[in-house]
């Protein structure tokens, strides 16, 4: 199922650093074989809700596997710190939901989750999500 590696990645006061052009311009082969590919790449976001300093990235990946192969490898390791030393941010892993997905299903398990909690019964994980 696809997953997606998202940053969250801080503004940045002055121009540019040669390093992190040097990353940007080199990331993309990184990806390439674990099957990542951008959705979104630096874009400026528009908040509609509560606050959100700094820019954007989505990579789409076939799975959370291929995200941790492609973030442990040795070619991403290397250019990484060309980013970091120059932009903070925060990066995550989220999978995707699947074919069919449908969100009032997750609800109802939600709510019988929180109904056996409040009859004092342990909640048991969800998987309607997955």
């Amino acid at each position: 199922m696809t997953a997606y590696a998202l940053a969250h990645l801080r503004p940045v006061d002055g121009p540019v650093h040669n390093e992190v052009l040097s990353y940007i311009e080199r990331i993309q082969s990184t990806m390439e074989p674990y099957g990542g590919r951008f959705l979104v790449h630096g874009a400026e976001v528009e908040v509609v809700e509560g606050e959100w300093p700094g820019a954007l990235v989505v990579i789409a990946f076939p799975g959370t596997e291929e995200i941790r192969a492609w973030y442990a490898s040795a070619a991403y390791q290397e250019i990484l710190p060309l980013r970091t030393r120059h932009i903070g941010g925060d990066v995550i892993i989220v999978p995707g939901v699947g074919p069919g997905y449908d969100a009032s299903a997750t609800a109802a398990a939600m709510r019988a989750a929180r109904d056996r909690t409040e009859q004092g019964h342990p909640a048991r994980p969800s998987t309607a999500a997955r």
